[in-house]
């Protein structure tokens, strides 16, 4: 596996490292050992799957504050999507920046998100499918979120929204968040 460190400190893109022959190829996904070499989380309380029918499908931005923070291990095994990351932890350098990247089930590319982070992603093809390995447990008390297309964070999204949930849409902006994501968010 490959390991490229994103501009957010902490994060990665992960590509594959494939081996062929006339079959195709084989390549490991996700190693505990590899991961945490970099320094990253290796555990998996969950794993999960997102399968989106249309196009311009928006979920996100969704986070989840400690001590219920989740890392996340994000990999599209159909179609295509543009994941985007926001770093949400006080004491980074990088705090309320963000970062975007195109998944496919052709680049066989993968985003592993740290705790204390936002995220969310826009389907580019119909019919696509992501899974997430989560590092902790989906804990309802914990859950937060931001606005898409908040002009605070200004997330350039690849084209328009065709397709929100009603629970995305009601994030307050990131601005209407700020003391609460600085206390919230500290490290714990």
């Amino acid at each position: 596996m490959i390991f490229t460190e994103t501009c957010l400190h902490s994060a990665f893109v992960v590509d594959i490292e494939p081996r062929e022959d006339e079959r195709g190829f084989f390549s490991r996904s996700f190693c505990q050992e590899e991961f945490a070499r970099h320094g990253l989380k290796e555990t998996i309380a969950q794993a999960n799957i997102s399968w989106n029918s249309k196009a311009g499908t928006v979920r996100g931005m969704h986070f989840q504050a400690p001590p219920a923070a989740e890392t996340k291990f994000i990999r599209v095994t159909r179609g295509a999507l543009f994941d985007v990351i926001v770093d949400l932890r006080p004491e980074s350098p990088t705090f309320g920046k963000h970062f975007g990247v195109e998944l496919s089930a052709d680049n066989h590319r993968a985003l592993y998100v740290p705790e204390r982070f936002a995220h969310g992603f826009m389907t580019l093809e119909d019919d696509t499918e992501a899974t997430y390995q989560v590092g902790e447990f989906y804990t309802p008390g914990a859950e937060g979120g931001l606005r898409f297309d908040d002009p605070t964070l200004a997330i350039v999204w690849p084209r328009a929204a065709a397709v929100v949930s009603g629970k995305d849409e009601q994030w307050l902006p990131f601005e209407a968040q700020r003391a609460t994501i600085l206390s919230s968010m500290k490290k714990v």
